[in-house]
């Protein structure tokens, strides 16, 4: 009677531990460099990595923890010992996206790897390590640069690289998009389909989403500034490697929706909103009234709240959207 009882009590408790496992956030981490990367100074910078905006894109079954840092490669990531604590914190069935290239291209010894060789073995390094924790490995390559001169240019450094494409105005000759990146583009392929994991091609989706803009219509999914019109860079700035809120926000919903596509066990959890708002930088808006504005003449829009606590919003417009939060945000 005694053993029954035990059993009865130890199956009790692995019902229990299954059904709450089953429950647990999935974590999708992010390694990679700034394209993807948070950016600290988002109260004042419009700039933006994609990886800052990836968690609008999913419901909160899903927790994003991006650990991309800018200007680091493959190499750097792992020699700063970022990869181990990445690697300590991944959970049976977490997901890790690996995005890099942007700095393993350029010859500073403390970055530079190469296609074929160190690159791929970092990439496989990434893979393997993450299987070895239970995660899953999703390998993706580097985003487009916006790139409308043809011209061999060394990617030194990419201040460099838009000196050498500019000079006061934007040295334009040709109207498709010319590749910045050669090779560092295969090596992610290559070593998903060694390893047998997914793979996205991001730099394709990147191109096809400027090249429909344009020359000039790309312009918007860039650091492409006027002098004086953000305080805290004077100056302006034409930047075609890095992203202002619009473009990292256009960006994460079509890698997310990759992703899901690939990953069908992530697709019940994709979630499409015109409207993120996210007082640390997280979204398309920073403020609740300001998405509200922007959605009251749309019918039928959806506003997704990511954090914060906000006044109740004023709706002026002909339509009233729809409000959804995330746990722990408060609208009174």
């Amino acid at each position: 009677m005694f053993y029954k009882q035990v059993t009865i009590f130890i199956s009790a408790l692995v019902c229990l531990f299954t059904l709450t496992s089953s429950k647990r956030q999935i974590t999708i981490f992010i390694i990679g460099d700034s394209t993807a990367a948070n950016k600290s100074n988002y109260a004042t910078n419009p700039e933006r990595g994609w990886g800052m905006m990836l968690q609008g894109c999913f419901s909160e079954a899903i927790r994003v923890d991006n650990h991309a840092v800018n200007g680091r490669s493959s190499k750097s990531f792992i020699n700063e010992g970022r990869w181990d604590k990445v690697l300590a914190s991944i959970a049976p069935g977490d997901y890790v996206l690996i995005q890099f290239g942007h700095n393993d291209e350029k010859p500073n010894p403390d970055r530079h790897t190469e296609p074929g060789g160190s690159f791929d073995d970092n990439l496989r390094r990434f893979v393997q390590d993450t299987r070895s924790r239970g995660g899953i490995p999703v390998l993706l390559n580097s985003v487009v640069r916006r790139n409308f001169f043809n011209q061999q240019v060394k990617n030194e450094d990419d201040e460099l690289l838009r000196q050498t494409i500019y000079n006061g105005e934007e040295v334009v000759n040709s109207d498709t998009l010319v590749d910045t990146h050669g090779a560092y583009l295969e090596s992610p392929r290559r070593v998903a389909a060694e390893e047998r994991c997914v793979f996205i091609d991001a730099n394709k989706i990147t191109h096809d989403i400027e090249q429909q803009l344009g020359v000039i219509g790309s312009r918007r999914l860039h650091m492409w500034l006027k002098p004086g019109e953000v305080a805290s860079i004077p100056k302006g700035r034409k930047d075609n490697t890095h992203y202002n809120v619009e473009g990292a926000y256009i960006v994460a919903q079509a890698i997310a929706q990759a992703v899901a596509t690939k990953i069908p066990t992530l697709n019940r959890y994709l979630r499409h909103y015109n409207y993120v708002v996210s007082q640390q930088g997280k979204g398309n808006y920073m403020e609740l009234q300001q998405a509200v504005e922007a959605a009251s003449n749309v019918p039928k829009a959806r506003i997704l709240v990511l954090d914060g606590t906000w006044p109740k919003p004023h709706f002026t417009g002909k339509f009233h959207p729809h409000i959804d939060k995330y746990h722990g945000v408060v609208i009174r």
